[in-house]
């Protein structure tokens, strides 16, 4: 068993530890689902514990701006540039991305001045920021002159690449900014691209099964090969099951809540959202579930022991009706996937 972390206190309220990450984790899974303002909800209260987590900011700056509150998102990019965190010139492309939602182009000119006054640019981001800045200037000249007609136009074509290229990009949380852009865009010129990224050993889990969501929304109908986990499906986009009503999940989570919502409604909570992500990073694969009774009491074992609390295996297989061995070989795979979770923005 590994050691337990301390329980924290505020104001005479007792919290599980760990639990700003539990808290990230389920914000991150509902900003995936589009559940934007529960998203924020969740990423706020994970700040409040841990207030310079740069992971748990940038997620909520995502939200901020999947949600359309924009100048949320606006006014805590820019305090994070200010105090310096995160990855520099990652939170520059994001803050100039919110400044294009604003139409705040002369900002964004200022902004990139500064940048090439101050010969900060990389060799590699140096054309790419030259390109924004031509954008904004005509942006922020028609504005002067009232030429609204022509900004959407623009916009469009500044706001997406031409390819995604996203096994050339290094790091992880640019993999998903790219793809989360794609949400609102027609993704067929895209998909042969995708295609390899879905196929690629090195393409993270999570990743794929935001694309193949996307793919889905958009009623992509042609055969598609995923890998993950050493495993190999050929599917149909648009016949898979929503990541959120995935039948042998939903028979999972039906044993937990008969047994532990009412009894146990904090561990029943901290539970479902493991179960959540354990079929998120997994999907479309079908895991090996001879037995829902055996998942759901590796479940509950494996929150019991992140939550602190007492785990006595023979005990709760004997209320599930499950074999130990089975629990214990379900209990690994399923701390295998949480170790892959989501990555880290």
């Amino acid at each position: 068993m590994k050691r337990r972390e301390q329980v924290k206190r505020k104001d005479n309220v007792i919290y599980f530890p760990g639990i700003e990450k539990r808290l990230a984790d389920k914000g991150l899974e509902s900003l995936e689902k589009k559940k934007f303002t529960e998203a924020i909800h969740l990423l706020k209260e994970a700040q409040e514990h841990d207030p310079y987590n740069e992971n748990i900011l940038i997620g909520l700056v995502l939200a901020y701006f999947e949600a359309g509150v924009f100048t949320e998102a606006k006014e805590l990019a820019n305090e994070m540039l200010l105090k310096g965190m995160g990855d520099y010139f990652q939170m520059v492309d994001l803050y100039l991305t919110i400044l294009i939602q604003l139409h705040e182009y002369q900002e964004i000119v200022t902004t990139i001045e500064a940048l090439l006054d101050e010969k900060e640019i990389p060799l590699e981001k140096h054309d790419h920021f030259l390109t924004i800045l031509q954008f904004s200037r005509r942006m922020a000249e028609h504005r002067q002159h009232g030429q609204e007609e022509e900004v959407a136009e623009e916009e469009e074509i500044i706001t997406m690449p031409k390819t995604l290229d996203l096994l050339a990009i290094d790091n992880i949380n640019d993999q998903m900014l790219l793809v989360a852009s794609l949400a609102e865009r027609n993704i067929r010129p895209y998909l042969g691209e995708i295609e390899d990224y879905l196929q690629a050993e090195a393409g993270h889990p999570f990743l794929k099964t935001m694309l193949l969501t996307l793919l889905k929304e958009q009623e992509i109908d042609r055969e598609l090969v995923v890998k993950k986990f050493a495993l190999e499906e050929t599917v149909i986009p648009v016949l898979l099951p929503e990541v959120s009503v995935q039948p042998r999940m939903i028979e999972i989570k039906d044993l937990l809540k008969n047994r532990l919502e009412s009894n146990n409604p904090g561990l029943y909570e901290n539970m479902i959202g493991m179960v959540e992500r354990t079929f998120f990073i997994s999907y479309p694969f079908n895991l090996d579930l001879e037995s829902a009774s055996a998942w759901a009491a590796a479940f509950q074992l494996l929150a019991q022991e992140y939550l602190g609390m007492e785990e006595d295996i023979s005990k709760i297989a004997s209320e599930y009706g499950a074999a130990i061995e089975e629990i214990e070989q379900v209990r690994g795979q399923i701390e295998l996937i949480e170790k892959i979770s989501y990555p880290n923005i």
